[in-house]
């Protein structure tokens, strides 16, 4: 794994990002500063991560005040309630000051985890950036005040999903992924198509069609394949929504980032929830039909493939890009490859 240039980009780019808000001014769409200027910094882009923060920074809104101290007493009320986006964020801020982040991580993620659909995953994501930071590259306050802010916005954010996805099956994650059967009517936002589940035809078989674990070993080891096999699938998937199907690889891949930190018997139910969240993203916004397009021959190192995301500019293709990293190979310079065809500079 790549580690994060010791020159203080990352740091003094965290406390610029933590003078705004988890979500832009346009709405409920999240901030991807974060998440970006992480991946730049990682892969031997610190030089732009500033540039790109100024180019970004208009699209930011102002951090929200607290309103609400959250409290053991309060707490389950305040959960999904995006109008304490700030006392959330607040609270974590509180937390992470007095405990270890480890033990904050801990005890929240059992909590958060059955929301991991919240904010069309990207709280997931972005606590799986703050930890990896943590992990690789040691504490600093503007790396924890990062997680606590990435807690806040998925606490804030939570969404349970309309169903329950519980592994049981006898397929990997290719195969189980082949199964899911594509909503016939695919319009609308996350809610609107998290709302047709239950009732589309296939779904519920296909959705446990993944094997069961056979422990916390077996669970890392499927959460890695389903990793490689959404970042093999999407050159061919793309065309159905090139942004959302990003996050079917990024939110598994930001699960798995965060396995290392938590207690083994939280392997198990954090792969489940990584399913849920490849499966559902996969049925709601991937086509029925795949294409298969010409191999782009654009990039033969990974290097070369972040560059290509980096000069393109867009926080979605870097963040494909940073997976397919971690993934390497033919099938990850495909992907990055693929995104910054079909994504637009400035869309996410």
């Amino acid at each position: 794994m790549t580690a994060i240039t010791e020159d203080g980009t990352l740091d003094e780019a965290l406390q610029r990002v933590h003078s705004t808000g988890p979500e832009l001014s346009q709405g409920w769409l999240s901030n991807h500063a974060p998440m970006a200027v992480e991946a730049l910094a990682r892969h031997g882009q610190a030089r732009t991560v500033h540039r790109w923060l100024d180019a970004y920074r208009h699209r930011t809104d102002e951090l929200p005040s607290a309103a609400l101290t959250i409290t053991d007493d309060n707490w389950r009320e305040a959960l999904g309630d995006p109008r304490h986006l700030g006392s959330w964020i607040a609270h974590f801020t509180r937390l992470t000051a007095e405990l270890p982040w480890t033990d904050v991580l801990t005890a929240w993620w059992p909590r958060l985890l059955p929301g991991i659909i919240a904010g069309a995953t990207h709280p997931v994501i972005r606590v799986g950036h703050a930890v990896r930071t943590l992990l690789t590259d040691g504490e600093t306050e503007p790396r924890t005040a990062e997680l606590a802010h990435a807690l806040g916005y998925w606490a804030a954010r939570h969404q349970p999903l309309p169903v329950t996805v519980t592994p049981s099956g006898g397929a990997g994650p290719h195969r189980a992924l082949d199964a899911v059967p594509s909503l016939a009517v695919q319009e609308g936002g996350v809610l609107d198509r998290l709302a047709r589940l239950p009732a589309a035809e296939g779904w519920p078989a296909a959705a446990s069609g993944l094997r069961r674990p056979a422990g916390p070993d077996d669970a890392r080891d499927l959460l890695t394949e389903l990793v490689r096999a959404t970042v093999a699938r999407y050159p061919r998937y793309a065309h159905g929504d090139a942004v959302m199907l990003v996050h079917a690889a990024t939110a598994p891949n930001a699960v798995l980032r965060v396995l290392p930190a938590l207690p083994r018997a939280l392997w198990v139910p954090s792969l489940t929830a990584a399913w849920e969240a490849s499966a559902v993203l996969t049925a709601a916004y991937a086509p029925a039909r795949p294409v298969f397009p010409a191999a782009p021959g654009v990039t033969t190192t990974m290097e070369e493939s972040f560059a290509l995301a980096a000069a393109h500019g867009d926080a979605h293709v870097i963040k494909l890009a940073d997976t397919a990293w971690d993934v390497g190979g033919p099938a990850a310079l495909a992907a990055t490859a693929r995104a910054c065809e079909l994504i637009e500079p400035g869309d996410g």
